[in-house]
């Protein structure tokens, strides 16, 4: 067998698991040693899919999902993974093989698996003799670098497992340090994150926020093989390598004509909203901030606010001698902005019910971002024109939307006519809804808070613009332009360059001056490939893209401005789009 650890969004009950489809097990006796020491015991499984069933190792699986719900972190559990040829025979012999093998606690198997590293194996041989990965043999034997004091401790279970790992972390030296600290009763004593930072001279300076390379460090660097992170052990010695790096970065800044690069004193934040945002070419400054974590990230085009405020003055913005800045007409109406807006929102909906991990994080963005007494609504899909109501309605996205709801509301027991799941508390009570939750599998639970996410998505363009991204939904089989959408599209400017699109520029100039309608004729002619030697189909406009882009360079776009301000923010840059819901101007 190959032996993997596998993020456990990858892995489902196999068909082949005797209780596949069965209730969701007792777990109880397993979790609480699961919460503290991980899954001891590599579960067996076999590729199925674009993922991994679980043929051996159901409730580890249960357990290891409640941990990850409780923690919020995305979990991996250790597997073995069956070739296409093993059998049940070979499965069940491989069972029976590492339960009986392989040790209880981290001691014991410290103490097995010390004895076969003394003898000359490797750790890939431990690994395989066990039926374990080679991470948790490393883990393991780390503990052979702690004093047998330290040992006995959490043996006689007087410290906790988080502690004895951060102690792996120690020299010799500071773990006598620890342990004299840890005998006299007066004394405070560092244990679990606390006593990493107290190891590491009172900061977690991780090795990923060094601007250097690590080859050319000086300096101690020791590997935390449970967090799978290493770190800087002396933060003096860091920062003076850190120092030197930034002081390079600096000197390229303004090389690259930047009046003003300033660094931050170490610790000090960084608020955008002290700031005015300013170009290079209107004097805007670099501001670096630095974290006493290591953390560095500049920020670009900034003034502080008595600088901005001194400039406008110079310049004379915001006195009635400011000439009016020229507005250009938005390449699309309100009906149609509407209408294209509705029809990616129905998308970004829909793409929800495929991705509930990310269903899971955009419900936890809502409490963070805005929950006062958090009150979840249903979005309303209507127009005011009757046609786009209509197309809305028959559109593959939506229609999803609608049969998944139906299905939900009859799984959760919701069954008066027309009712929306976040009605639900008219005839549930919070607790009540609870209790009956209890009774649902952890699927049935994902896919009920799904669905209830779709349905309370709001229609704000950037909102839509960061799921279909991410989502990366491709709208070809969802919708395709129908008479609604060519009825409210108008503005010949933009009708000339969808010609330019789908026949290419030189038909496009030879009906500049023609009516919208005929220009629209030659658009609809393309897709079904009447009259055509070149069909286009799966034509689409731009705007329906996931990311969107416009037609007119002086356009206000917003699906394409939601876009570009989407791809900063997953760049990593910071972007302000002044939010509006979608309205028809008719």
């Amino acid at each position: 067998m190959k032996l993997k650890e596998i993020p456990i969004g990858q892995l489902k009950i196999s068909r082949s698991n005797m209780r596949h489809g069965g209730k969701a097990p007792d777990v109880s006796d397993i979790l609480p040693s699961i919460r503290e020491n991980g899954v001891q015991q590599s579960m067996l499984v076999r590729k199925e899919g674009k993922g991994y069933g679980v043929v051996a190792g159901r409730r580890r699986l249960f357990a290891l999902r409640i941990v990850a719900k409780e923690t919020g972190k995305n979990l991996k559990a250790p597997c073995g993974i069956l070739e296409d040829g093993d059998n049940s025979v070979a499965i069940e012999a491989s069972i029976i093989e590492n339960i009986a093998r392989l040790p209880a606690t981290e001691m014991e198997q410290y103490e097995a698996f010390g004895r076969l590293r003394k003898s000359g194996r490797s750790v890939e041989d431990i690994a395989a003799y066990f039926g374990v990965t080679e991470i948790k043999v490393k883990r393991i034997l780390a503990l052979s670098e702690l004093s047998p004091e330290i040992r006995d401790l959490y043996a006689n279970e007087k410290i906790r497992v988080s502690t004895i790992r951060a102690l792996t972390l120690a020299t010799p030296e500071q773990q006598a340090a620890w342990l004299v600290l840890f005998n006299d009763e007066e004394e405070y004593v560092p244990h679990g994150d606390d006593l990493k930072a107290w190891l590491t001279g009172g900061n977690n300076i991780s090795t990923k926020t060094a601007l250097f390379d690590l080859k050319d460090y000086d300096g101690t660097i020791i590997t935390d093989l449970f967090d799978e992170d290493s770190y800087f052990r002396d933060p003096d010695t860091f920062w003076e390598s850190q120092n030197k790096a930034i002081a390079t970065a600096v000197k390229e800044l303004r090389g690259q004509g930047w009046s003003e690069v300033i660094v931050m004193d170490r610790g000090e934040s960084f608020h955008a909203w002290q700031y005015s945002k300013r170009p290079q070419e209107a004097g805007g400054k670099v501001f670096i901030e630095t974290s006493y974590n290591g953390q560095v990230e500049a920020h670009l085009g900034y003034l502080t606010a008595s600088d901005a405020k001194k400039i406008d003055a110079i310049l004379g913005v915001g006195t009635d001698n400011k000439a009016k800045a020229k507005t250009s007409r938005p390449e699309m109406s309100g009906p149609l902005n509407s209408y294209i807006g509705l029809h990616r929102h129905a998308a970004a909906r829909a793409a929800l019910l495929d991705n509930p991990n990310i269903a899971l994080r955009l419900t936890v963005a809502h409490m963070l971002a805005e929950s006062n007494l958090w009150q979840v609504k249903a979005h309303y899909t209507g127009a005011i024109k009757d046609a786009t109501r209509a197309s809305l309605e028959e559109s593959v996205s939506h229609n999803r939307f609608v049969e998944e709801r139906e299905s939900v509301r009859q799984l959760l027991g919701i069954l008066w006519e027309d009712a929306k799941l976040t009605d639900a508390s008219s005839s549930y009570s919070c607790a009540a809804m609870f209790i009956k939750l209890l009774g649902f599998t952890d699927e049935e639970v994902m896919r009920i808070m799904t669905c209830v996410m779709a349905e309370s998505l709001s229609d704000r363009s950037l909102l839509v613009a960061a799921i279909g991204q991410v989502t990366e939904i491709d709208m070809k089989p969802l919708w395709k332009p129908d008479e609604a959408f060519f009825e409210i599209l108008r503005d010949k400017r933009v009708i000339n360059e969808m010609v330019a699109d789908i026949a290419g520029e030189s038909v496009a100039d030879s009906v500049l001056t023609d009516t919208g309608k005929l220009q629209k004729n030659i658009i609809t002619n393309r897709i079904a490939g009447h009259g055509v030697p070149e069909p286009d189909p799966d034509w689409r406009p731009r705007w329906m893209g996931f990311p969107a882009s416009g037609y007119l360079e002086d356009g206000d776009c917003k699906p394409a401005i939601a876009s570009q301000a989407v791809e900063n923010m997953l760049a990593g840059k910071q972007s302000k789009v002044e939010e509006t819901p979608l309205k028809d101007a008719a």
